[in-house]
């Protein structure tokens, strides 16, 4: 479904990646594991068209290339990013963030039963609707932001550091609605500290290292590898 090859992305004279490829398949679960600076975030605001890759890289998506598109078109092409910190509307309702998020040309005839499937997914929203985003929780307001994604009805959802921030009880919350969410046949690419939870429901996983991609397994493989373990699991909740 999604082929990165040969990504590149220089800030200035920092380079915070250097030649990356990566593949997601069609309802794949896929994790990116990494220091902080290790290109992640980089690398999902490249594929999602937030920030211009260096000449070079093709990013492809289905049978269309995608490489420099505006993030408006990635998302009419079928993913949708939950950025690091959210991104919600606070002076916005939960229904208006959600709506929001239904104005995609390709999500617009689907906004009832996309608003339904996150109800669903979420009841708290449903309960608070008209509430105030920015009177919720770091917990909530994670919900707004993937339930706000889930309204552009893709077929990747992107996630960085969804966890970051939100109490363990709530983490593993979170974690069970992506698991629904994998249930229902989306692909998603997930960036994000707590290695346990996150390959918990992922497939694959790939090792980031000072912008490059420096190891790739099963997730399996990769949470009964040594390495990872002493670099990751230790600390993770």
């Amino acid at each position: 479904m999604l082929e990165v090859a040969d990504l590149s992305l220089h800030y200035g004279r920092h380079v915070a990646l250097n030649r990356v490829s990566i593949r997601v398949g069609k309802g794949e679960t896929v994790v990116i594991l990494g220091a902080n600076g290790a290109g992640k975030s980089s690398l999902l605001k490249s594929i999602a068209g937030m920030t211009k890759p260096d000449s070079g890289a093709i990013v492809s998506f289905g049978t269309h290339v995608i490489t420099g598109m505006p993030a408006h078109e990635v998302l009419e092409a079928g993913i949708a990013l939950v950025p690091e910190g959210r991104g919600v509307f606070g002076e916005l309702t939960v229904e208006e963030n959600l709506a929001l998020g239904a104005y995609a040309k390709r999500a617009r005839a689907y906004a009832g039963e996309n608003r339904e499937f996150v109800y669903d997914l979420f009841p708290k929203l449903k309960e608070r609707r008209a509430q105030y985003v920015n009177t919720m929780s770091g917990g909530e307001q994670q919900m707004v932001a993937i339930g706000r994604a889930l309204m552009s009805k893709p077929d990747l959802l992107m996630l960085d550091e969804p966890s970051l921030g939100l109490a363990p009880v709530v983490v593993t919350e979170l974690f069970r609605s992506l698991g629904r969410i994998r249930e229902r046949g989306l692909a998603l690419l997930i960036v994000e500290q707590n290695v346990k939870m996150s390959l918990s429901i992922a497939d694959r996983g790939y090792l980031a290292e000072a912008g490059r991609i420096s190891g790739e397994n099963t997730a399996q493989a990769l949470m009964g590898d040594a390495a990872v373990q002493r670099a990751f699991l230790g600390a993770a909740h």
